[in-house]
């Protein structure tokens, strides 16, 4: 099998092993030997399904490699393009957002790896992305996962974020951002152990039967990532206290899966079951599985939100409209607060929408694309703004208030696209910008008006106060995703 060390080495800076030679073997061949004899002992299923999701412990070798092998056979020699890692850090505090190396590639004893920095710049694009050396230098949880996909994988770009912590809007969002990267060509990797216990670990629960305990709940937290409960596992991280090093992490890839994902444990062993002594030692599970990142259904705007929430969040816009109708005034922020679910308390951009019913034609829309406050808040904001802020129209009348359809628009995290060709209608919304004057237009407008892209970009360029044709060079273009829905619909 081709190895890393056989390839040219890349121009950059390059951030070298800091755990070689302790952490796992500091040559090749020593690496070999190791790998060579989990791989070998590993059973895995075959059914021809390729993994483009794996979650892999990150002890050292003599602890974690033969567990992590039962999940990275299931991938051996598939082709990716670029592997996504995902790691908690264990050293350096980050309150939110992600970490990625500022080096152009990174080293082990099977010879270097380039980042993929395109699709690192893509992310950061949506949300906070630091870039250290240092804070990877210091972080075995993404290094130990270099050699292994090495030896499996062959040749591929790797994308390795450190994730902080972030709350579950954040969580939320990071996952968007990821998402934006993820393709048929894409390898996802979750790096995590599971329960550490001991006193040392400050979680000691049990008094007897203890690894039988533990065993239980690593096995109920698996119940929820493979049911894709993100809310239950994080209630179940909080109720139990399981020391889960990698909840974060293993939360964003479960707000990254599609509802058809399927993943599988392959393995699951703790430090002591040589020793049998159980007083202190830590949990290894690996897991496979299937997302299917670049199916053509498959959208960064998966649709959470169900038909109840939806009717209140309409109820929401219509309520605000007519207090301001009324009393000139507009509502609390929180006027509604008690009548939210998690779902409309996600930190999400929005548009409202408003429509004269009966084909009547537009009569207000107003929105913001760049997520800063739970989604119910933003409805509420911009359903008034579209009734008496949009300047194209006159402010609503009392009469009619009767006579509108509203309609929202929930917007996932935008992002660049190097091209026009890159945007796909009916899919994605869009921004044109250029020589200072930008424009928008929701997802949903081509479709409505039977425009093709090119008709489409032509009329966003006019509504900028460009000239038709400035689309088709020297403009940039910026796309996001949409949850639509109007009082119609549900």
């Amino acid at each position: 099998m081709k190895r890393h060390s056989e390839t040219p080495q890349l121009n950059g800076r390059v951030l070298d092993s800091t755990i070689a030679g302790s952490w796992y073997p500091g040559t090749a061949a020593g690496l070999d030997s190791v790998l060579g004899k989990c791989f070998a002992s590993a059973t895995t299923r075959e059914d021809g399904s390729v993994p483009d999701v794996l979650v892999l412990p990150h002890a050292g070798y003599s602890y974690s490699a033969q567990t992590a092998a039962y999940a990275v056979k299931r991938a051996m020699g598939a082709k990716y393009a670029r592997i996504v890692v995902l790691a908690p850090s264990h050293h350096a505090f980050i309150p939110e957002g992600l970490v990625a190396p500022g080096s152009d590639a990174v080293s082990t004893p099977y010879g270097q790896i380039q980042i993929d920095t395109d699709a690192i710049e893509t992310v950061a694009h949506a949300i906070n992305v630091s870039r250290s050396d240092g804070i990877h230098a210091n972080e075995h949880s993404t290094q130990i996962q270099y050699p292994i996909l090495q030896y499996a994988l062959g040749d591929f770009k790797i994308a390795p974020f450190i994730v902080g912590s972030p709350d579950y809007s954040g969580i939320l969002r990071t996952a968007a951002a990821l998402k934006s990267i993820m393709d048929d060509g894409t390898l996802l990797v979750v790096s995590s152990d599971f329960t550490h216990y001991g006193d040392d670990f400050d979680y000691a629960p049990f008094s007897n039967e203890i690894r039988e305990n533990v065993r239980k709940m690593d096995f109920a937290a698996f119940d929820k990532i493979r049911a894709k409960d993100l809310d239950g596992f994080l209630d179940f991280v909080h109720n139990t206290g399981a020391t889960i090093c990698g909840r974060v992490p293993i939360a964003v890839m479960m707000a990254m899966l599609p509802d058809s994902a399927e993943l599988e444990m392959t393995h699951y062993e703790t430090s002591s079951d040589d020793s049998c002594d159980y007083s202190r030692f830590v949990c290894y599970m690996s897991i496979a599985g299937r997302a299917g990142w670049g199916n053509a259904e498959q959208s960064a705007a998966s649709d959470f939100l169900t038909s109840d929430e939806k009717r209140r969040l309409l109820k929401f816009a219509r309520a605000s409209i007519k207090h301001t109708l009324e009393t000139c005034k507009i509502l609390p922020d929180d006027h509604f607060a008690g009548e939210v679910s998690q779902n409309m308390r996600r930190e999400m951009g929005c548009f409202v929408t408003l429509k004269m019913k009966n084909g009547g034609g537009l009569r207000g829309c107003i929105g913001e694309i760049e997520a800063h406050r739970p989604l119910f808040r933003a409805v509420t904001a911009m359903a008034v703004h579209s009734a008496f802020g949009d300047t194209r129209f006159h402010e609503l009348r009392k009469d009619e208030f009767d006579k509108i359809e509203i309609e929202i628009s929930a917007l996932t995290p935008a992002r660049p696209v190097k091209s026009w060709r890159d945007i796909v209608i009916g899919k994605h919304g869009m921004i044109v910008a250029k020589r200072g004057r930008s424009a928008v237009f929701l997802p949903q407008v081509a479709p409505e008006q039977g425009w093709t892209l090119e008709e489409t970009l032509t009329h966003l360029c006019l509504k900028a106060g460009l000239r038709p044709e400035d689309w088709r060079e020297g403009a940039e273009f910026t796309v996001f995703e949409a949850i639509v829905f109007g009082e119609s619909q549900v």
